[in-house]
């Protein structure tokens, strides 16, 4: 018999049976020896699948000798490997190579810029935005290979379709005129194509010459068609075999019309009746080996439980009528919903290093959520475990990328205070020194120029920044190398028209540069360890393949690169823990572990969220003939049931994710139904223990309440000058007295300071300052143009910035206006105007003479002989209750220095009226605010009253403090306390006001 009259021989290995043991053993049972075993062939779907086969071998054989199959990993078919086999028995013409992905999706780019504006918004895409359409279009190219289709069909498709199909179909003939031209020229096929022509050449040549030695498919389920024409012909060979995993032979009702596509069976039904060969006529695999392997009663009765619950929805009314073994089926299985991914991550961990416990124990954590994957893997670490991810690191993500991403985006950033912050402070960043001395040389470049103002752009901008700073003379040097090394690189970045080679080059030469220390050469540490060698490899093919893309603008190299880093991925070449694994639900199809941990059973992450196609209708897709988006919830299905068979099983979720309540998935509601249908549910025994460790892992354990402060300095270091802003602070926080008066702290400013309300007030304050001194009598007929003048001149300074001058300008355009229409008003009473002037008062205390100082806004000298005294408030002036209580004494203390002679050129006088001008510039631009006596009180000598009171007060403050048990405290009145203290956390304001609300 040859082709399809011979029957196919289909065997399966039942879920609940460790797969790759099973199918290990089978192969040594029908072998008998190891030179039969070495020449049989086994197909299986993946490489891991392969390395997994071999691992259950060497547990077989307990270490002896072995020679093995030969494997083949169908995912990734090679011609050498089929050679090898006798399969295509010198076939005669190569195919063409594949392309490489990096290349295919530069030239793919190019074709996407050259397209234009043609599509979409009109606009012609940047380059990232082009690189990302390219993979969109890469996927589209594979899932059209892999489906064994041709764009022909693409025109006859627009129909009765809607209008923006006439656009995507334009845009589409870059794949369907362009893409084959630029195949051509380079004389490459695609992979999809090339593995479809390999698989299709070693189906013919075993339909005409069978091999004479067995030849085992095992673990695919044939949902490539390729791989399915595959399988029917391995099926019918001589000594060929399917073995399909954890086939449902059951004769459960179905939906009519056969399963739906989001069934866990659906796909090998549909593979079963392409083979025309019935589920009920499929036998175990080597029935002696899967009956030694399987758990007698757990195993039967979950694969039972599973296949029930998964039932397709019309048929859900059999479960009641169901005679099921919950109790049994249940052993083992435990649920945890935990709050978040942090916690869910966390639980899972302790899960894994709890299995450790026991010396024989296996533990996996299966899950395709690669976010909780790396939070799990970052958790183990813990414990000084490194488990080993199947899926890799995203390079993107490891510290070479990271330093590859930072050095570009701060070149393009024209090495601004953060991002150049950022990479400086990367761990590779040596710049030719020891890491320590580098690192304190940073810190040293960020005090000195980098808080505060952002200095000028560039290279230049922080050279000009250093030459006006009071820095440390070792910095200048040393940032000259650092200059030296990134020119090239901010040259080509600013440039408007770039070759992405020119980039790349001056990039890594930039990087590797920086990452020199003292003990080695930049690149060693740079392309050191998995992930550096896998960078270095990155950065070697996009240099292969950057010719392909045309010259792009220099700042959109950063974006760019992004761009191509997203899919590059890091994997061990070695297993990390021996008995601990992280694997994806494909990896996990074939393996087994003692105790399988499910993750992130929520919808849309397991099973994946069904999502649009980008090109074409769910009605489009089936008239063109790719399968329906639902078929990937079919097979995540299968993966789902064949982990959830195993001897132990763990299954969480997140309740919320990012703040947002979350969905279980409909596999855990599914069961959850069923359960609650029998009568049952599910073990969650486990789940309270386990977030109390959780919990416990970041519980401090018992400490002390931690005080107040309360620090009492002596007499000596105390402060015997201060102003009367300062005199404030005293009152109000003493402990911020302490830290910058007596311990001389002084807040730092933050990195690459934005402009605030303080710099508004500074500039408002400037501008009014030098308008008075200009002006001290009479007022000009043009008051208001000159205002405006001097207040250009005051805020030139900021004209590089945009936005605070939009909002700014027009506010100090009021206020002008506003002070103007006040000063002449006022100026027919004054005699004499001083603005911004100092003052002094010397008052005896038992300590020694303390010194109050100040500087007022502005002391007017009256007519009559009083003076007035005004301070500017461009934010909101202390209430008159503070005033009156002592609480703001600002104003109250400065009449006392004027009443005393204490301002340098301003007479001494009594001090007739004080008052607040609030200059917001909103609506009222200005308001005139005086210091008065309260509602319904006419005191004509309050403003007297409030001086001797103020002066009472600071008397009994330094007299207080001159007492050296008087402690600085922080906060003593919580209600006057600042809004917010520079010193609060150094008081550690939240520990002890925490603690005092716990014990209330």
């Amino acid at each position: 018999m040859t082709g399809r009259e011979r029957p196919a021989a289909i065997r399966t290995i039942p879920a609940g049976v460790p797969f790759a043991d099973a199918l290990a053993a089978g192969l040594l049972d029908q072998a008998g020896d190891d030179l039969a075993l070495a020449r049989t062939v086994v197909l299986l779907p993946t490489r891991r699948a392969c390395r997994a086969l071999s691992d259950a071998f060497l547990r077989l054989s307990e270490g002896r000798p072995l020679l093995l199959p030969r494997m083949w990993p169908l995912g990734d078919v090679e011609e050498d490997r089929l050679l090898a086999a006798g399969g295509l028995g010198g076939a005669g013409d190569e195919l063409p190579p594949a392309i490489s992905p990096l290349r295919r999706l530069l030239l793919l780019t190019r074709l996407v810029l050259a397209a234009g504006s043609r599509f979409g918004s009109g606009r012609p895409p940047s380059h990232d935005q082009a690189a990302r359409l390219a993979a969109a279009l890469g996927e589209l190219l594979d899932s059209v290979q892999t489906e064994r289709l041709t764009f022909d069909g693409l025109v006859d498709l627009g129909g009765d379709f809607a209008e923006h199909w006439q656009v995507t179909l334009d845009f589409l003939r870059i794949v369907t005129e362009s893409w084959p031209a630029v195949l051509k020229d380079e004389g490459s096929i695609d992979p999809a194509e090339r593995r479809n022509r390999l698989i299709a050449r070693q189906c013919a040549a075993w339909r005409d010459s069978p091999p004479d030695h067995p030849v085992v498919a095992a673990g695919s389920t044939g949902s490539v068609p390729a791989t399915a024409e595959l399988l029917d012909v391995v099926a019918r060979l001589p000594q060929g075999c399917v073995v399909l995993p954890g086939l449902d032979r059951s004769e459960r009702a179905e939906a009519e019309g056969g399963l739906p596509e989001t069934h866990p069976q659906a796909g090998m039904r549909r593979l079963l009746a392409a083979l025309e060969v019935a589920p009920a006529d499929v036998a175990d695999w080597s029935p002696e080996t899967v009956r030694r392997a399987r758990l007698p009663v757990t195993a039967q009765a979950r694969a039972h439980l599973i296949g029930e619950a998964l039932r397709p929805a019309e048929t859900t009314g059999a479960w009641r009528a169901t005679g099921l073994n919950v109790k049994g089926a249940m052993e083992g299985v435990a649920r945890i919903d935990c709050p978040s991914p942090r916690e869910e991550a966390a639980v899972i961990a302790l899960a894994m290093r709890e299995a450790l416990e026991n010396p024989e124990q296996t533990c996996a954590l299966v899950t395709p959520d690669r976010s909780l994957a790396r939070r799990v893997a970052a958790e183990l670490k813990r414990f000084g475990i490194e488990a080993d991810d199947s899926a890799g690191r995203p390079l993107s993500d490891t510290p070479p990328g990271v330093f590859l991403r930072l050095a570009a985006h701060a070149a393009a950033e024209r090495f601004a205070p953060v991002p150049l912050l950022a990479l400086l402070k990367h761990p590779l960043a040596s710049g030719g020194d020891a890491p320590g001395t580098f690192r304190s040389r940073v810190r040293a470049m960020e005090c000195a120029i980098l808080r505060g103002p952002r200095p000028g752009p560039g290279l230049e901008g922080l050279r000009v920044a250093l030459d006006t700073a009071r820095a440390p003379a070792f910095l200048r040097p040393w940032l000259e190398e650092i200059v030296a090394a990134a020119a090239p690189l901010e040259a080509a970045m600013a440039q408007p028209v770039a070759r992405l080679p020119d980039l790349l080059r001056a990039h890594v030469a930039f990087t590797e540069r920086l990452a020199v220390d003292d003990t080695g050469s930049g690149p060693a540490r740079l392309w050191a360890g998995e992930a550096g060698e896998a960078a270095n490899g990155f950065v070697a093919d996009l240099l292969d393949s950057a010719d392909g893309l045309p010259p792009l603008a220099g700042r959109h190299y950063p974006a760019l690169l992004q761009a191509l880093l997203q899919d590059a991925t890091v994997r061990p070449h070695h297993e990390r823990h021996p008995r601990l694994f992280i694997w994806g639900a494909l990896e996990a199809r074939l393996q087994r572990a003692d105790v399988m941990i499910l993750g992130g059973l929520n919808e849309a992450t397991w099973p994946p969220e069904v999502e649009a196609d980008p090109w074409m209708s769910r009605q489009m897709r089936a008239r063109f003939g790719l399968p329906p988006v639902e078929r990937r919830v079919g097979l995540s299905a299968h993966d789902f049931v064949q982990a959830f068979c195993a001897r132990r099983v763990l299954l969480t979720r997140s309740t919320r994710v990012e703040g947002t309540p979350t969905v279980p998935s409909r596999w855990l509601l599914r069961l959850e139904a069923l359960l609650q249908a029998q009568g049952q549910g599910f073990d969650t025994a486990d789940a309270g223990r386990m977030l109390r460790w959780q919990a416990a892992l970041d519980e401090p354990g018992a400490f002390a309440p931690v005080p107040p402060p309360e620090p009492r300095p002596p007499v000596a270091v105390r402060p015997r000058r201060m102003s009367v802003t300062g005199i404030e602070r005293w009152m109000r926080d003493p402990y911020a007295v302490f830290a910058r008066d007596i311990l001389r702290l002084k807040p730092l400013d933050p990195v690459d300071r934005q402009p605030e309300a303080a710099d508004y007030g500074s500039l408002i304050h400037r501008a009014l300052d030098r308008f008075v001194r200009q002006h001290p009598e009479a007022l000009p007929a043009d008051a208001d143009t000159r205002l405006l003048a001097i207040g250009r001149e005051a805020f030139e300074p900021m004209q590089g910035m945009p936005g605070v001058m939009a909002f700014w300008w027009p506010r100090f355009e009021r206020i002008a206006r506003w002070f103007v229409a006040q000063e002449r008003l006022r100026r027919t009473a004054i005699a004499a105007i001083a603005a911004e002037v100092e003052g002094s008062l010397e008052l005896p205390a038992a300590a020694g003479p303390f010194r109050l100082t100040a500087k007022a806004d502005r002391v007017d000298t009256l007519r009559n002989g009083g003076i007035s005294i005004v301070d500017y408030k461009t934010g909101q002036p202390p209430s008159q209750r503070d005033v009156a209580a002592g609480f703001s004494p600002q104003l109250p203390l400065e009449a006392l220095i004027a009443k005393k002679g204490g301002f340098v050129d301003v007479p001494m006088a009594e001090v007739e009226a004080l008052a607040f001008w609030r200059l917001g510039g909103g609506d009222p631009p200005g308001e005139d605010c005086p210091v008065k006596p309260p509602r319904g009180s006419a005191d004509p000598a309050y403003i007297e009253r409030l001086v001797t009171e103020a002066q009472a007060g600071l008397a009994a403050l330094v007299a207080a403090f001159d007492d050296p048990a008087t402690p600085y405290l922080c906060q003593p009145r919580p209600d006057k306390a600042p809004r917010y203290g520079d010193y609060d956390h150094l008081a550690r304001v939240p520990e002890w006001s925490a603690a005092a609300g716990d014990g209330e």
